[in-house]
C-alpha cells in the first residue's frame, strides 16, 4: 500500500463533531463586547476573551479529568489563544482582500454538520458550546472566508515541478511496492433494526425487517434507472461510518474478503465501475460498488496513480509550511498583545501566579 495515500474514507460524526468545536476556534467578531469580562488578547484593539478561551479548553478536555499538570492546562489555553489570534488576523485580512461568502454556502456547510445528529443531539451540541443557531451561521461564514483566503494565497501557489516527483520518488521507491492485491469498494446498507447512531443526509432508517428489505429493494431499483451510487448512499445508506462519503470504504485487501464468502463472490464477479446484487448478511442488506482494483508489485514512477499521489502529497506538504509562513507574515503586520502571555512571563512560568 502506497503509505503516503489518504485511501479511507471520513469518519462522518467524528468530522461534525470536529466541525462544531473547530468552528467554536473562529473569533467571532461581529459580536459586541461585554463589559466585565476578561480581556486575554487584543488584535488591532479588538478583544479576545478570557471565557471563550475557557470553553474551548473545556470542550478539548474530556469531562471529569484535567490536561495534565496546571503549567500544562495553562499551555494548552494559551495555545488555543494563539490560534484565535491567528484567526482573527486571517479573517481580517480576508475582508480587506475583499472575500466574502453567500449564504448558500453557509446552509450548504450547516448541512453537513447536522447530518450527523439528530435534531436534539445538534441542540446539545450548540448548547455545550454556548452557541445559538446563528452564532454557529456566523463561525460557518467565517470558516469559510478563511477557507477562501487559504486557497487564494496559499494553495494555488504550492506548486510541484515533475523533477520534484522524481526525486521524491526514487528517495522512497520501496513506499510503492503493493505487498497484495487490493480493491477499493463503497458500499449502501441497510439493517433490520432502528438505530439511533444511523446518519444519513434523509435521516431514513428502516426499523423491521420487512422495512429493511423493501427499502433495499427500492434503492436496488434507483441505481439500476441511473441514480448517482454516492449520492444515494449518501441520503439513504445506514453505515454511519461511510455514508457521508458517498459509501466509500477505501481500499480492501482481497484477502480480508476470505472472511465473508458471498461479499468475495460478489466482489470477484465485478468489473470497476459495476455495483453488485444485493448481499444479504447477519447484519442487513448491503449493495457493493466496485471503485477500483490494485494489483501487488512495484509501482512505477510513469504510473499516473504514484505520479498524482506524490503531487498531492508534496503539495500538502508546501501547503503546510508556506500557511504557517503565511499566518506569521501577517502577524508581524498585525497589532497583537497577548494578555495571556504578558501575566505568564510576568509570573515566571508559575501557574499558581496567573489569575
Amino acid at each position: 500500500m502506497l503509505k503516503f495515500m489518504n485511501r479511507m474514507p471520513w469518519a462522518t460524526a467524528h468530522l461534525a463533531a470536529l466541525i462544531l468545536a473547530g468552528l467554536a476556534l473562529m473569533p467571532g467578531c461581529s459580536r459586541q463586547p461585554t463589559s466585565g469580562r476578561e480581556v486575554w488578547a487584543e488584535i488591532e484593539g479588538r478583544p479576545i476573551y478570557r471565557d471563550k478561551v475557557e470553553r474551548l479548553y473545556r470542550s478539548r478536555v474530556p469531562s471529569g479529568s484535567e490536561a495534565g499538570s496546571a503549567a500544562q492546562a495553562l499551555n494548552l489555553k494559551l495555545n488555543i489563544l494563539n490560534e484565535l489570534i491567528n484567526n482573527q488576523i486571517l479573517v481580517d485580512h480576508a475582508s480587506h482582500a475583499r472575500i466574502s461568502v453567500a449564504e448558500t454556502e453557509v446552509d450548504t456547510k450547516l448541512s453537513q454538520v447536522q447530518v450527523a445528529f439528530t435534531p436534539d443531539e445538534f441542540q446539545k451540541k450548540l448548547k455545550e458550546q454556548g452557541m445559538e443557531l446563528s452564532d454557529l451561521r456566523d463561525e460557518i461564514r467565517e470558516s469559510l472566508i478563511i477557507e477562501k483566503l487559504i486557497n487564494k494565497e496559499i494553495t494555488s501557489r504550492a506548486t510541484v515541478t515533475d523533477a520534484e516527483i522524481s526525486d521524491f520518488y526514487q528517495h522512497n521507491e520501496a513506499t510503492f511496492n503493493v505487498p497484495e492485491a487490493q480493491v477499493h469498494l463503497a458500499q449502501i446498507q441497510v439493517t433490520p433494526t432502528k438505530d439511533a447512531q444511523v446518519r444519513n443526509l434523509r435521516n431514513d432508517d428502516a426499523s423491521n425487517p420487512a422495512a429493511a428489505e423493501r427499502k433495499i429493494q427500492a434503492l436496488y431499483a434507483r441505481l439500476h434507472n441511473g441514480d448517482d451510487f454516492a449520492k444515494v448512499a449518501q441520503e439513504y445508506s445506514e453505515d454511519s461510518r461511510t455514508s457521508v462519503g458517498g459509501g466509500d470504504m477505501g481500499f480492501v485487501p482481497v484477502s480480508s474478503l476470505a472472511a465473508n464468502p458471498q461479499l468475495k463472490e460478489a466482489v470477484s464477479s465485478l468489473k470497476v465501475g459495476q455495483i453488485s446484487g444485493i448481499i444479504r448478511s447477519p447484519t442487513g442488506f448491503h449493495i457493493i460498488k466496485l471503485l477500483g482494483t490494485e494489483a501487488p508489485g512495484q509501482r512505477q514512477l510513469s504510473d499516473p496513480t504514484v505520479q498524482s499521489a506524490i503531487r498531492r502529497n508534496l503539495s500538502n506538504e508546501k501547503e503546510q509550511l508556506l500557511r504557517a509562513a503565511y499566518i506569521e507574515d501577517l502577524r508581524n503586520r498585525a497589532k497583537v498583545v497577548n494578555h495571556l502571555a504578558e501575566k505568564i512571563v510576568a509570573a515566571g512560568g508559575n501557574p499558581a501566579g496567573v489569575p
